[in-house]
């Protein structure tokens, strides 16, 4: 910034600024439209070949698969981006909302289904449980109350600045702190609520959704069906993949140059500030850096001669996932977009995740099936499955293994709900398991959210969106406050836009 005198008075003029943005994650490029829009001259650098992060997709023969995040909620923070830069996000971004957000499969052969609508998914619960639809209602307001209490504190506005608390909003909200249920697990507050195992089962796994254990995790995360049951589930026309293309055009309207192949060797820093980025053996000179990678490896591999935070190594890191992208040569009309097929011991697989570091014998399973939605993305008569079930963390553990068994009982699974032989029905495969996911995304021990949410402080305990010690240096994505997931990640985003002054 130069100063210049003019009479009695100063002028000042800020030069445009070069943002540099390390990973093309969503909310890494969710960053670069937000600072190209306010002027600064922004440039990408992402290790892999395309944009996304955990947000991709691959093909397997005539099989199209999004191969990260498969559910899309609060899609008015990705049209929220558009608005900004002045267009009709419809123009470029095309989503429908579900009328059933997901089918729900038990071993003694219930079946529900979680509808859209609140007063119809609250009846499907009374007419397949013993649980009433009052009591669901209830649990659904109860969410909404946490969501209205936490969203402009927890997750609109960064926890790490003082000056976010001095307003009647957020002194309100912490007020009002003991309402969020923060001081007992998920799973009392739904045992609390409800009779019925496979109601809890249902609402238990919520805690799933940023990596968390619900038997430790604090009811506070009881605010995630409220996301889904008031807000919706949606499906982007050409599936997932196509946030990330839908954005990444709108980034390159707007200048933001992206380095593909380009991983990030060192952040230089001089005077506690970044001033170059090496990358590929260039280097390139930086006013602000915002790092849209792991945070863990942010401080271990890029600032050289910076130990990682010991508040980092104290924390315990999310869980994974093991998934199964299937091409199967047949179609199952029973099936939708989003299935959960449970255990009956849930806490014994959570258990085996937490506290064994490994994977069950009947784990409960996931299977996302985009060509639901989008028909392209399998042959006629087949689809495609995104079948996975939640594990530990890598430390060690001897994954082929792991991989072989639970792939058996995936299928053995599979194949005895949809009474089907499903290991005859599988014409392509490929595996991603925690390693791969640490290997291909820097996403340290393959954890999909960073750290667990399994404290009640778990909220304050995230790294911050910045660096206390190094100005200039900004952290998005899900491995940093407010958390993991599509939401969370372009809220990130905001928050250090923000930041930036």
């Amino acid at each position: 910034m130069i100063q210049i005198s003019i009479g009695d008075e100063i002028a000042y003029f800020r030069f445009m600024s070069r943002a540099l943005i390390i990973g093309a994650g969503i909310a890494g490029i969710a960053s670069a439209i937000r600072l190209a829009l306010k002027g600064h001259q922004v440039e990408v650098f992402e290790a892999s070949e395309h944009p996304g992060g955990k947000l991709s997709e691959i093909k397997l023969g005539p099989f199209r698969f999004d191969a990260g995040p498969s559910l899309f909620t609060m899609p008015q923070y990705v049209d929220e981006l558009f608005l900004l830069a002045g267009k009709n996000p419809h123009d470029y971004f095309q989503y429908q909302k579900l009328e059933t957000i997901c089918n729900y499969y038990y071993e003694d052969g219930t079946r529900i289904h979680a509808f859209a609508d609140p007063l119809k998914f609250a009846q499907e619960i009374e007419n397949k449980t013993t649980d009433s639809a009052n009591s669901v209602i209830a649990y659904l307001n109860k969410s909404r109350e946490i969501y209205e209490i936490t969203n402009p504190v927890f997750l609109q506005r960064s926890l790490h600045k003082f000056r976010c608390y001095l307003n009647w909003e957020t002194l309100n909200s912490v007020f009002q702190f003991p309402k969020i249920d923060p001081f007992r697990s998920m799973n009392q507050a739904n045992e609390n609520r409800f009779k019925d195992s496979r109601t809890v089962r249902l609402f238990n796994r919520y805690a799933t959704y940023n990596g968390s254990n619900p038997y430790k995790a604090p009811a506070t995360l009881n605010i995630i069906p409220h996301f889904e049951q008031h807000f919706g589930a949606y499906f982007p026309l050409g599936g997932m993949y196509a946030i990330v293309s839908s954005l990444y055009n709108l980034a390159i309207g707007l200048g933001v140059k992206f380095h593909f192949n380009s991983y990030v060797d060192e952040i230089e820093l001089k005077n506690n500030k970044p001033v170059n980025l090496h990358c590929r053996g260039k280097s390139y000179a930086a006013d602000l850096i915002i790092s849209n990678m792991d945070v863990w490896y942010t401080y271990s591999r890029l600032l050289k001669g910076l130990k990682v935070p010991e508040r980092l190594k104290k924390q315990e890191r999310s869980s994974s996932a093991l998934i199964f992208y299937w091409g199967i040569e047949a179609a199952f009309p029973e099936l939708e977009l989003h299935n959960i097929f449970f255990t009956e011991d849930y806490k014994e697989e959570f258990r085996e995740i937490w506290e064994k570091k490994s994977i069950g014998s009947d784990p409960t399973v996931y299977v996302h099936i985009s060509s639901k939605n989008n028909p392209q993305d399998a042959p006629k008569g087949s689809e495609n499955w995104f079948t996975m079930v939640n594990v530990p963390s890598d430390t060690g553990q001897n994954w082929d293994s792991l991989i072989k068994s639970s792939r058996s009982a995936i299928i053995e699974k599979l194949s005895r709900n949809l009474g089907r032989d499903i290991s005859k029905l599988i014409r392509f495969e490929s595996v991603l398991d925690p390693r791969s996911i640490d290997s291909r995304t820097f996403s340290y021990q393959g954890s999909l959210y960073g750290s667990s949410s399994n404290n009640p402080f778990s909220a304050f305990l995230r790294h911050a969106n910045f660096s206390s010690g190094i100005k200039d240096l900004y952290f998005v994505g899900g491995s940093v406050h407010p958390g993991g997931g599509i939401p969370l990640a372009l809220l990130s985003a905001k928050i250090v836009d923000d930041l930036i002054k």
